[in-house]
């Protein structure tokens, strides 16, 4: 069995996940990188993407619009500005949420989080 750390996924709406987790992989601003039990210490903002996460229950994908990410040797928590499960609900209504957030950053004229936005949502409508 793998070592397992604490994770909490936080949004302003609610907290989207607590739990134990094997390992998450993050978005961050400067490239992906996955937490596992140890990692060092380190703060990272978040570009859009999706957080894998595995557990000894399986594995989930949330999208985050952008955020925080604070890591220490046995926790982690991510302070999203948005976010969903993907792989729970509807896939209409998936496809309607990344729309909106689309149709934001377009609004902000963030090119850069735009063009990771736009990767973003081809993965995840690939896999609807």
């Amino acid at each position: 069995m793998a070592q397992t750390f604490k994770f909490e996924l936080v949004s302003p709406e609610r907290i989207l996940m607590s739990e134990d987790v094997e390992m998450v992989v993050v978005p961050g601003a400067e490239g992906a990188f996955a937490i596992m039990q140890g990692h060092e210490p380190t703060i990272s903002t978040l570009r859009p993407g999706v957080l894998d996460v595995t557990s000894a229950e399986g594995h989930k994908r949330i999208f985050v619009k952008g955020g925080l990410a604070q890591v220490d040797a046995d926790s982690a928590t991510i302070l999203a500005e948005h976010s969903f499960v993907i792989d729970e609900g509807d896939p209409s209504q998936t496809t309607a949420e990344l729309d909106a957030v689309e149709a934001a950053l377009k609004d902000d004229n963030d090119i850069e989080a735009l063009d990771h936005l736009t990767r973003a949502i081809a993965d995840i409508k690939a896999g609807l």
